[in-house]
């Protein structure tokens, strides 16, 4: 824990001398961030493949393409976003100008998951770096490999800017406990309430992107089998350790049963019959976690896959049919297990997931305009989707963030931006002329009248206060 102090000290000197505010030096830290993900691809995807079991096709798609692409529409668009925004300013206070400016926070602490342990912790590196702070990255122990090529090239290629601390629980602790300028967590609820209770000592803000149960609903008016290779893709995605991933479907019986035998085909189709095999297919990221998706399969019922590899942390996808109570619908599963939940129809679901804590995302597979509104009007969480799983976080101008239980604040883009800025509220008012004086002790009967005109502002306001003047 030795390095964790200096760390912070060392990115708060930095922001302190000011060098960070100029939009070059913001643009200059985004280019070498991308840079450093061009140059140093194949280690990062290499660290992936140690970590995680990820391909290099999915490393590059999910984690090290997608931080690119993310950086380079902040550096396309970050000149204009920064732009001050011109405010209306009453009569009451004419002649003056008004505006607001977005200024960087200060001293950033990012604290990332393990199960996309490089794009959830460099996407909002690039918003916090384009807002113009400094950052303390914290990658997640759970990721070692990743972690270590980081805490390598981070210095190299972002010196001062960014600075990373590698450690467990003790590194995080003691960074809690100092004092930042905002606090960024992806993680689970029981960590994050750890977060919020530790920056509450300090009065820090915190965005925190969490996860929960994501459902999906899919009814009879959709093409099955089209959904069942979405909703399988989406799923099984990183062996199923995706907070957006979608953690159980609800669907009448009647769709259920063909829907079960289309996903069947789509987990073949993706990762063949044996997906042990399958380059393509990831691993779990360690053994606690492997042991806690056998026993949530094992407390529930197999209709598909099931088989594991302790030693290899190979887990098939795996189709469930729980029953109430089972385990699997009472936690995030963050694991390749589908559970196949049946209802009546439309409002039976609608009831399903407002009766629980409010999902991260929320998939609908439905043709029928009547199904989307209700779902639209009727159902919170943080995104809703339809016909596609996961897809939102790849478009850039929407915020990415959830509601309730699955998290607080929101990010990518401009709204990244926005989550690191802090928009300060500008007024230039010219001492000449002293309109001010209408409004200064002593206050007359004359002046009261004045006020009393102000308080009531309306569409003839300047009329009034024009005839209040000319009585004086």
């Amino acid at each position: 824990m030795q390095n964790v102090a200096p760390a912070v000290a060392r990115a708060r000197e930095l922001f302190d001398t000011g060098a960070t505010r100029p939009l070059a030096w913001r643009l200059e830290q985004l280019a070498s961030l991308r840079r450093m993900l061009a140059e140093r691809r194949t280690e990062f995807a290499d660290a992936l493949g140690s970590d995680l079991g990820k391909h290099g096709t999915e490393a590059l798609l999910t984690e090290i393409g997608f931080v690119t692409a993310e950086t380079g529409h902040l550096e396309k668009h970050l000149e204009a976003w920064l732009r001050p925004r011109r405010v209306p300013v009453p009569l009451a206070v004419q002649p003056a100008r008004a505006w607001t400016e977005l200024t960087p926070l200060g001293v950033v602490l990012v604290i990332g998951p393990w199960n996309y342990p490089l794009q959830l912790l460099l996407a909002p590196l690039a918003g916090a770096l384009a807002a113009g702070n400094t950052v303390v990255l914290k990658p997640s122990e759970h990721a070692p490999a990743t972690s270590a090529a980081l805490a390598r090239w981070i210095p190299v290629y972002l010196a001062g800017a960014a600075e990373v601390v590698e450690g467990g629980i003790p590194e995080t602790a003691a960074l809690l406990a100092m004092p930042f300028d905002h606090i960024f967590f992806t993680g689970g609820e029981a960590a994050a309430k750890v977060v919020l209770r530790a920056a509450a000592e300090n009065l820090t803000p915190v965005t925190l992107e969490l996860g929960g149960k994501s459902p999906a609903y899919v009814d009879s008016s959709t093409d099955l089998a089209k959904a069942a290779k979405r909703l399988a893709w989406g799923r099984f995605l990183n062996a199923g350790q995706t907070c957006v991933a979608p953690d159980y479907i609800l669907a009448t019986e009647e769709v259920l049963v063909p829907l079960e035998r289309e996903l069947v085909k789509a987990i073949g189709a993706l990762f063949g019959p044996d997906s042990s095999a399958s380059g393509s297919y990831g691993r779990i990221v360690d053994d606690r976690h492997f042991a806690r998706i056998a026993a949530l399969a094992d407390g529930s019922t197999v209709v598909h896959g099931g088989e594991r590899n302790a030693a290899s942390r190979h887990f098939a996808p795996t189709l469930l049919r729980p029953a109430p109570g089972d385990a699997v619908m009472g936690e995030e599963i963050f694991g390749p297990l589908l559970p196949l939940v049946p209802v009546a129809g439309r409002e039976e679901a609608i009831r399903f997931i407002n009766g629980r804590a409010k999902p991260l995302a929320l998939y609908v597979f439905s043709n029928d305009a009547g199904t989307r509104r209700a779902f639209a009007e009727r159902t919170s969480s943080g995104a809703l989707c339809f016909d596609v799983p996961a897809a939102h976080l790849s478009v850039p101008g929407l915020p990415f963030g959830g509601v309730g239980g699955s998290g607080m604040g929101a990010y990518h883009g401009e709204h990244s931006l926005r989550t690191f800025s802090h928009e300060r509220a500008m007024l230039a008012k010219p001492l000449r002329p002293d309109t001010l004086k209408l409004i200064y002790p002593p206050y007359t009967r004359t002046k009261h009248r004045i006020i009393s005109a102000l308080a009531g502002a309306g569409p003839g306001l300047g009329k009034r206060l024009g005839k209040l003047l000319r009585k004086r």
